[in-house]
C-alpha cells in the first residue's frame, strides 16, 4: 500500500548527527574485525570490511532519497513512548549479535587459528550468500518508509502496510536478508567457532520476527489482509 499523503514528520531529513553516528558504526565494525584478526594479509577480512561499509551506508542514502523522514525516524533510537518494551531489549541485542559479536569471534579465530583451513571455494561461497543477503535487506530498508529501528506503530507518520518490492516475497525481508548472510559469514571467514554467535543471532532474530509480526497483526490496519496475501515471514514455503 502506498500513501499519497505526506505529513510534516515525513518531510524531516536525517540530521548530520545521524550520519556521523552511522558512518562511525559502519567503520567501527570492520576496524574491530581487522584488529581482532591482526593480519594485514587477511583478504576475507578486507573484502568483508568493504562490503559491510557499502551495505551499511548505501541503502541508507537510497532510503533517504526515496523517503525523506525515514532516517530521522530511525535516528530516534526508540525514544518514542509507544515503542514495545520487549523491543527495547531485543533491538540492541539483535544489532550487536549481527555485527560486533560475529566479527570479534571471526577475527580471533583467524588470529589464533582455532578452526581448520577452509578451501577457498567455501570462502567464495560464503560471500555469494552474504552479498544477496545484505542486498535484500538493503532493498527492504529503501522500499519501506516505515522501516524503523524499533517496533512501534507509527501513527504520527500515518503508518501503513508496505507490500511492494521484497515485501511481496516475505513479510520481514530486512530480517530475512541478514539471516541469509549468517551462514555465509561462517564460510567466508572460514570460522567454525563463528557458528556460536550465528546461532545466538538467529535465535534473537526469530524471536523478534515473531513478536513484531504479532504486533503488526494486532495493531496495524490492513496487516492481516497482507498476511493472507504474503504467507511467509522469513523463508518462502517454510516460515
Amino acid at each position: 500500500m502506498v500513501s499519497k499523503r505526506v505529513d510534516q514528520n515525513a518531510l524531516k531529513t536525517a540530521s548530520p548527527k545521524y550520519w556521523i553516528r552511522s558512518i562511525i558504526t559502519y567503520l567501527l565494525i570492520p576496524l574491530v574485525l581487522l584488529i581482532s584478526g591482526w593480519d594485514l594479509g587477511w583478504w576475507q577480512g578486507w573484502f568483508y570490511s568493504a562490503l559491510i561499509v557499502i551495505a551499511g551506508i548505501g541503502p541508507r542514502m537510497w532510503a533517504e532519497k526515496r523517503h525523506p523522514g525515514l532516517l530521522a525516524e530511525r535516528g530516534k533510537l526508540g525514544k518514542d513512548q509507544n515503542v514495545k518494551a520487549w523491543d527495547k531489549v531485543l533491538a540492541p541485542l539483535m544489532a550487536v549479535s549481527l555485527s560486533f559479536l560475529l566479527v570479534i569471534v571471526a577475527g580471533l579465530d583467524h588470529h589464533f587459528g582455532w578452526s581448520p583451513v577452509f578451501p577457498i571455494w567455501l570462502n567464495i561461497l560464503g560471500f555469494i550468500l552474504i552479498v544477496p543477503g545484505y542486498t535484500f535487506a538493503g532493498w527492504a530498508l529503501a522500499e519501506n518508509r516505515f522501516f524503523s529501528t524499533m517496533v512501534r506503530i507509527q501513527t504520527d507518520r500515518e503508518h501503513m502496510v508496505c507490500d511492494s518490492g521484497p515485501y511481496r516475497i516475505v513479510r520481514h525481508p530486512g530480517y530475512a536478508g541478514n539471516i541469509l548472510a549468517l551462514p555465509g559469514m561462517v564460510l567466508a571467514f572460514g570460522s567454525v567457532w563463528t557458528i556460536i554467535p550465528v546461532i545466538v543471532a538467529l535465535i534473537i532474530a526469530l524471536i523478534r520476527t515473531v513478536l513484531e509480526d504479532k504486533t503488526l497483526q494486532e495493531e496495524l490496519p490492513g496487516y492481516r489482509d497482507y498476511v493472507r496475501r504474503v504467507r511467509y515471514r522469513l523463508i518462502p514455503f517454510i516460515f
